[in-house]
């Protein structure tokens, strides 16, 4: 479980195919990772293999592969790294669990003195669980919604979230993992067949 409030960027330092998935080494500023605890990369959970100082190694799947952006991963990119809550943590954020419930597009960012508000375009089968001033989570970032559309949803993103995420350099045609919010998941499957049964 994440907060969706990054808490460092790490760099792709290497990719290297395993089985039928990817295996990455990702340096990063933790000094205390421990072999199988998770971390959110880019807002996916990932488990850690193998440490050495200042990086770590994580692998992901071939389901993790076809759903998130892990396999546009590159050597070099920026990605954002959060450790997992604690249970003594502050919730600044959400709850986030790091599975990916779909890739997203930016469709336009607008960039303003002081910030920057960016639509994402988001799958069809995902939007009913999006509402304004609702969380969703962006490549691994807690963000509200600002308003919602018939393709997807916009994002406002402050001083602070663009100097310390990538998303101060977002680009239009960029692909974001996206994950909703947990609480619209179990509604929607809650509610989703009566919903059917009663249009």
């Amino acid at each position: 479980m994440f907060t969706g409030l990054v808490q460092a960027l790490g760099t792709l330092r290497s990719t290297a195919p395993h089985g039928t998935g990817k295996r990455f080494w990702i340096e990063a500023p933790f000094s205390d990772l421990s072999i199988g605890e998770s971390v959110s990369c880019d807002g996916v959970c990932l488990t850690v293999e193998k440490t050495e100082r200042g990086a770590f190694q994580v692998t992901a799947g071939e389901e993790t592969l076809r759903r998130t952006t892990c396999d546009d991963f590159t050597p070099g990119i920026r990605i954002h790294l959060e450790r997992a809550l604690l249970p003594i943590d502050r919730l600044g954020g959400h709850f986030v669990t790091g599975h990916v419930d779909g890739i997203a597009t930016l469709l336009r960012v607008d960039r303003r003195p002081g910030f920057v508000e960016i639509e994402v375009g988001a799958p069809a089968s995902l939007l009913p669980m999006f509402v304004e001033k609702g969380s969703v989570t962006v490549d691994g970032v807690s963000l509200t919604v600002n308003a919602v559309s018939d393709c997807g949803f916009s994002v406002g993103i402050i001083p602070h979230t663009a100097e310390f995420t990538k998303f101060g350099a977002a680009a239009v045609g960029q692909r974001v993992n996206l994950e909703v919010d947990v609480i619209a998941r179990y509604v929607q499957r809650m509610l989703g067949p009566f919903l059917k049964e009663n249009s």
